[in-house]
């Protein structure tokens, strides 16, 4: 079983939800780190734990990017984190597997079903590190987090919708031991 570290400038957590019940807003998560435990020979062995820093949250409008931090969203100021602790790894297919795991925010914890796949295995061309690349999905109700804020439409319907699609997409590297001097 080897430790894998999220590679920071090439992992993500992305977003999209209903805005007035006529289109997609997709945002996204500035700061995501994380470890994978993964074992080619034993997949069903592997685990993730990951974590998100809350404020990083980016829609590409600043206005939009302060509520969804407020009180009325993410609350992030008692609130900084977002987490995904693995529970059961179930695998489905060639390199894909059903990942149960806990996930937490605005201080509430759920059991999430991730959809993965793991991409690929390759040496990168400029540091010489394997890396590994792997996409997950997945999909929740932000009422079940406590995230309730909400606002009608004149024309019926609501501002916000309650379903919330998930994407992570990660390139991890094995961490190297250092041995004691």
């Amino acid at each position: 079983m080897a430790t894998w570290s999220f590679d920071p400038g090439h992992s993500n957590a992305d977003f999209s939800v209903r805005h007035m019940m006529i289109t997609n807003v997709r945002g996204g998560f500035k700061e995501v780190s994380g470890t994978i435990e993964y074992d080619p020979a034993n997949p069903g062995a592997s685990s993730v734990n990951a974590t998100i820093n809350a404020g990083s949250i980016w829609t590409g409008v600043a206005d939009r990017d302060g509520h969804l931090r407020s009180g009325d969203f993410l609350d992030v100021e008692n609130y900084p984190t977002i987490t995904f602790v693995s529970t059961n790894v179930n695998v489905t297919g060639e390199n894909k597997a059903e990942i149960t795991g806990d996930l937490t925010v605005h201080g509430v914890t759920k059991s999430v079903v991730l959809n993965t796949e793991l991409l690929g295995v390759t040496k990168n061309p400029f540091t010489g590190t394997e890396t590994a690349g792997f996409t997950g999905t997945a999909k929740i109700n932000r009422e079940d987090f406590g995230l309730t804020w909400n606002q009608a439409l004149e024309a019926g319907g609501v501002l916000v919708g309650k379903d919330i699609n998930i994407t992570l997409d990660v390139e991890a590297v094995p961490v190297t031991e250092t041995a004691n001097a």
